[in-house]
């Protein structure tokens, strides 16, 4: 169960020395994941709320801190595609959440085509969604990792398209205020250097309609994305809950703070952040002045975006 937190804590005065050095040993830690995870390939595990999982290096160190930014409090299989990690929810017939890190080296690299190549996931032991299931459902098949965050690279681009990280979403959503945050998102990353994302359905809402030849697939009334960044000097937090309809209104409207957004979902974020303290302090406050909204997407989002067909 998400944690009860109080929603008006200050941000308070500077960390201590002693809670930089905690924060950026984390920092160094989850820094090495991506690399990790496509190194070692794509593996799974079962499901429930997450163990300590670990990556294995060459040199036979450890690293289990990819559980510091994978939440709890959802049951499903933990899929592990090398650069993001899902929780495949077999009742909505799709990805319960995402979540990965997004740095700026990576997406400062030169992109791959993409190449709409949406297929059954085979890590998936009781099966994923298929193809057919989307086929004349008049949804579009949303990404919850989206390609853009991993065209630097190949196969991680590829994995993207896998029907387990895929969500039955309207189109003016999908491509309209979706991908507005979307951009948005990997322009913060850009700035501030790295950030972890954590995306998903809402599903403690009863699913606003099914689709499917082949399974049931639950269309969700609205998805979440959270964000966590720990870049000094200003480490913050921010979180989203979006209907899965067009939308007008501006993405300020959405924001809320990832304590708010624990509440909605049913799940713990970034629940082995350390100090309790550092992590009480970011998760409560999701103050929209400390990001860097576009008025130029908005005006985009809302005089071309939203009349696609």
């Amino acid at each position: 169960m998400a944690k009860l937190r109080r929603n008006h804590a200050s941000r308070g005065t500077a960390a201590s020395a002693g809670t930089i050095v905690k924060v950026s040993v984390f920092a160094a830690i989850l820094g090495a994941l991506v690399w990790g995870f496509r190194e070692f390939g794509a593996t799974s595990a079962g499901g429930g709320a997450p163990g300590v999982s670990q990556v294995q290096t060459n040199d036979n160190t450890t690293y289990s801190g990819e559980e510091y930014f994978l939440p709890t409090g959802s049951d499903g299989q933990l899929v592990n595609h090398g650069g993001f990690i899902l929780a495949y929810n077999e009742e909505w017939e799709q990805a319960g959440w995402v979540a990965y890190i997004l740095t700026r080296d990576h997406l400062q690299q030169q992109w791959t085509e993409r190449d709409d190549n949406f297929r059954e996931d085979p890590l998936v032991r009781t099966g994923s969604a298929t193809v057919g299931d989307y086929r004349g459902s008049g949804y579009d098949r949303g990404h919850l990792a989206p390609f853009a965050d991993f065209a630097w690279d190949t196969e991680l681009a590829d994995a993207t398209f896998y029907l387990s990280n895929v969500s039955p979403q309207a189109r003016q959503f999908n491509q309209g205020i979706w991908r507005e945050l979307e951009e948005l998102t990997r322009n913060w990353a850009n700035r501030e250097r790295q950030l972890y994302v954590v995306t998903g359905p809402v599903t403690t809402e009863d699913p606003k309609f099914y689709i499917g030849r082949d399974n049931r697939v639950a269309v969700p009334r609205s998805y979440f994305k959270v964000l966590l960044d720990l870049e000094d000097p200003q480490q913050k937090g921010i979180g989203f809950v979006i209907p899965n309809e067009i939308s007008f209104d501006p993405l300020t409207d959405y924001a809320m703070s990832i304590d708010e957004v624990e509440r909605i979902t049913g799940l713990d974020f970034f629940p082995d952040l350390m100090p309790d303290d550092l992590e009480e302090q970011i998760e409560a406050v999701g103050n929209p002045d400390f990001w860097l909204f576009s008025k130029k997407k908005y005006d985009r989002r809302t005089d071309q975006w939203n009349k696609v067909n």
